[in-house]
């Protein structure tokens, strides 16, 4: 584990004890050209605020919204991205790669 990794899940732990709804968002496949490789992490709290890095990026601002529902309810999402979809273009996503995203609440 990086020590960005690190930081990155000592944010995560240290916002949820200040009482933050919080979510995480893994990188848990690529095919192609990815920005990030797996395993890479967001933390992103329940005001918005993030940390960390899922696409460099391309895809972040729709994997925040994605967390802010995943927060609100607690059911976690998969997210995917890529060049073939239109929602990966207007994403930023052209660097020829696909993401799959996980996003989950921290309890």
């Amino acid at each position: 584990m990086s020590k960005l990794d690190e930081d990155i899940l000592a944010a995560a732990e240290q916002w949820k004890r200040e009482g933050r709804g919080v979510a995480i968002a893994t990188v848990v496949e690529t095919w192609g050209s990815a920005p990030r490789p797996v395993g890479s992490h967001l933390v992103i709290d329940d005001q918005q605020n993030f940390l960390g890095s899922v696409s460099g990026g391309c895809v972040e601002g729709d994997v925040i919204s994605a967390a802010a529902d995943v927060i609100e309810s607690g059911k976690p999402q998969m997210l995917e991205f890529g060049v073939a979809d239109e929602t990966a273009w207007r994403a930023g996503l052209s660097c020829g790669g696909n993401i799959r995203v996980y996003v989950e609440k921290v309890d």
